[in-house]
């Protein structure tokens, strides 16, 4: 973990290094000090010399000159290493989750990721900055001070010996009890941004049900939970402020009453006792400052140890050594394909033995009950998921010897869920192809018939689309999410229940404006209205993970019991064709 932490360095390595070398010079400056103290005192002082008390007191005020400059330094380069890691930190999960499949985002909550690049980058550089600091400081100063104490009175320095193994009793086991607890507190801060965000995205269904006190009480758990997980975790951190003072005090008190001692008897100069409490303040204060060192690295930890998760996660799906960048044709074969979800999934077969040859430029149409393994199919053509068994080739070619890169921008696909990103249409459309001219793109909304709204719009193709998409319907986002998939001119374009919102003379436009435009573009469509598919080529039937037809409409409505049951659900105005026969098994409908 710490090795990957560090590995985010990067181009603050030299920050890091100088922090701690003007760090080291700040700490020797102020050791010095209460050395030359005693001489002035001594020396000067009691000796009644003023010459030798102007020379210790101009010599003193240089070294204090040089140590307020080498702090100053420190202190800038400790936060611009700290600040610099952090981004770093973000950086690089960024960039690590847009290579994850979709297999790797599997394991990982949303919130989670959040957590991740906010909360825990947060607490990681903190951590970083008082350990640049504080942590080469406090050990330096104790160090030095310890050996200036043992240069003046070694009998009397044995005092902060023992208070130190007292204090590092304690400190022990404090982060042993706390260190579980954090890791614990982490997960719950994931809780509570998943309330938070499921709230926030959903808030007009929350309205629309009168469910704000069920999501009050929802939130108001996670967050009792957090607090009372802090608490249980302060409560431990607690005691290390009285130990701490009563380390201090005991330590005064025992060089008060030894030290007295032995000023009286001539053994010690009161220059000497004036020293040796100003090392003790110095040694205390720096055995202070490591206890917080130890509670705030406690804490971050565990959020080390959860950004390292993602920085070390390794995506599942990579590039071949010598990728193919040319995808020959659209056509897409199935050889015997088998497909379980690894992560999330119930370990059963989502896809069973499934083969399946498409003809480039063909029309299919895919349907099935819920659970069947529709958009699993899908995810596998522009290789979203790898198979567990089997291949699909798509021109002819194994997916797996193509450029990823490559592939996806040959074959398009119109997810389930529509997402449209803040900013114009135009915007949102040029994602298909960020060069596109404003007539390619007005072109390829008049095939997804967007460009009956968007006229309509005050701004046209201009209009700002607000977050989510949440200022236009679920129609229109469709179709905006057609358009933009048109732009990229794919050899295979999937369309995964992609018309649901769309009313059916639209979506009727819609399926002939891509029989005459774009006649050489392998279309698969998923529905779940036959009337959506039934002009397609030929149309797959899946029932369980397995195909239960391919065919022409007429033949399967003739010849598939499943088929026709749906189509004969759907005429009489059922709608749910998921009941009948053994087609509507609930499942879940992955990707």
């Amino acid at each position: 973990m710490i090795m990957t932490l560090l590995g985010q360095v990067k181009q603050y390595r030299r920050d890091s290094i100088l922090t701690p070398v003007f760090t080291a010079l700040e700490v020797l400056m102020e050791v010095l000090i209460p050395f030359i103290t005693a001489s002035l005192i001594d020396q000067g002082i009691e000796a009644g010399n003023m010459t030798k008390v102007l020379q210790y007191g101009g010599l003193m005020l240089a070294i204090a000159f040089c140590s307020l400059a080498c702090g100053a330094l420190a202190g800038t380069f400790a936060a611009s290493a700290a600040s610099g890691f952090a981004c770093n930190l973000r950086d690089g999960m960024y960039e690590n989750i847009q290579r994850f499949s979709f297999s790797n985002i599997d394991k990982f909550s949303t919130a989670g990721l959040v957590t991740r690049m906010t909360t825990d980058v947060t607490n990681v550089q903190n951590s970083y900055q008082m350990i640049l600091r504080i942590a080469v400081r406090a050990p330096f100063m104790l160090l030095c001070s310890m050996a200036m104490c043992f240069a003046t009175n070694a009998r009397l320095s044995l005092v902060f010996v023992a208070a130190i193994i007292v204090l590092g009793c304690v400190l022990a086991l404090i982060v042993k009890c706390t260190t579980k607890i954090f890791d614990v507190v982490f997960r719950k801060y994931d809780a509570l941004n998943a309330s938070v965000q499921e709230n926030v995205s959903a808030i007009r269904v929350v309205k629309a049900f009168v469910r704000e006190d069920h999501e009050n009480r929802k939130f108001t758990d996670a967050a009792g939970q957090l607090y009372q997980m802090f608490v249980k975790a302060e409560s431990i951190l607690a005691f290390n402020n009285p130990t701490m003072m009563l380390v201090i005090y005991g330590c005064v008190l025992s060089l008060s009453w030894f030290g007295a001692h032995l000023v009286v008897g001539g053994d010690m100069t009161t220059g000497q006792l004036t020293s040796m409490f100003s090392y003790i303040m110095s040694i205390l204060m720096s055995l202070m400052m490591l206890s917080m060192i130890f509670v705030m690295v406690t804490m971050s930890a565990a959020s080390g140890r959860r950004i390292a998760e993602i920085l070390e996660e390794q995506p599942d799906l990579v590039n071949p050594d010598r990728p193919i960048t040319e995808i020959p044709d659209g056509s897409i074969d199935f050889d015997h394909v088998s497909f379980s979800y690894k992560h999330g999934g119930s370990g059963k077969e989502t896809l069973a033995d499934i083969d399946l040859h498409i003809r480039s430029g063909e029309t299919v149409g895919v349907i099935g009950g819920t659970g069947c393994g529709k958009s699993s199919l899908v995810n596998l053509i522009s290789r979203l998921y790898d198979v567990t068994q089997g291949s699909v080739r798509v021109g002819g070619i194994d997916v797996r010897r193509y450029d990823m890169e490559a592939l996806r921008d040959q074959v398009a696909v119109v997810l389930q869920k529509n997402v449209l990103f803040t900013g114009t249409i135009l915007d949102n459309l040029r994602w298909g192809n960020e060069q596109a001219t404003r007539q390619e793109c007005e072109a390829v909304c008049r095939l997804a018939c967007a460009d009956e709204f968007i006229s309509r719009l005050p701004d046209g193709y201009d209009t700002h689309i607000e977050q989510g998409g949440s200022n236009v319907s679920g129609g229109q986002k469709q179709r905006l999410c057609i358009a933009r998939a048109l732009l990229k001119k794919p050899r295979v374009l999937i369309l995964d229940d992609s018309t649901s919102a769309v009313d059916t003379a639209t979506d009727a436009r819609i399926r002939a404006a891509f029989a005459e435009h774009i006649p050489g573009t392998t279309k698969i469509i998923i529905a779940q209205r036959v009337s959506s598919v039934e002009h397609a080529d030929r149309i797959l039937v899946l029932n369980e993970g397995r195909i239960s037809g391919f065919d022409t409409h007429e033949n399967l409505l003739s010849g598939n019991i499943i088929y026709r049951e749906i189509y004969e659900t759907q005429m009489k105005g059922g709608g749910d064709f998921d009941q009948p026969g053994g087609i509507g098994k609930e499942g879940e409908e992955n990707g």
